[in-house]
């Protein structure tokens, strides 16, 4: 609370989407550094395989997506419930594919505000799009 939120929900193994998603949160963070650096906006990335994604595995998801350390944390639910409950409340589908090992899933950066309301969803692939909202909000 307090701040705005940018909120995505990735899996390291993912070759597509999370790989952008990555990318567009390092971009947000040339766009956005004045307000992350000063505590106004945070970007979150949130892992559905925390099986898999261990805090050293998302570190080096981070650093593959050229993070510039500003701003932006990787986490793992702890509780399988957490995750249930934040994928319901974001509205995430996360699918299994036994065939590839990975998940069928849809992909979105969410813009919560400071007192916790998800109030704007971007499609994947648009970090100016974002920022530009995050900027017009903070004005406001």
């Amino acid at each position: 609370h307090g701040k705005w939120l940018l909120v995505d929900f990735i899996y390291t193994r993912c070759p597509t989407y999370c790989v952008a998603l990555g990318g567009e949160f390092a971009q947000l963070q040339d766009i956005l550094a004045k307000p992350l650096a000063q505590g106004k906006v945070q970007l979150l990335s949130v892992s559905f395989d925390p099986v898999h994604d261990t805090p050293a595995q998302l570190k080096a998801y981070m650093q593959h997506s050229r993070d510039r350390g500003l701003g932006w944390i990787a986490a793992r639910p702890v509780e399988p419930q957490g995750l249930v409950q934040l994928k319901q409340a974001f509205g995430i589908t996360v699918i299994a594919d036994p065939a590839s090992g990975g998940y069928t899933h849809n992909a979105a950066i969410h813009l919560v505000d400071p007192r916790g309301r998800l109030v704007q969803i971007f499609d994947e692939n648009a970090p100016d799009l974002v920022g530009k909202a995050v900027l017009r909000r903070l004005a406001q």
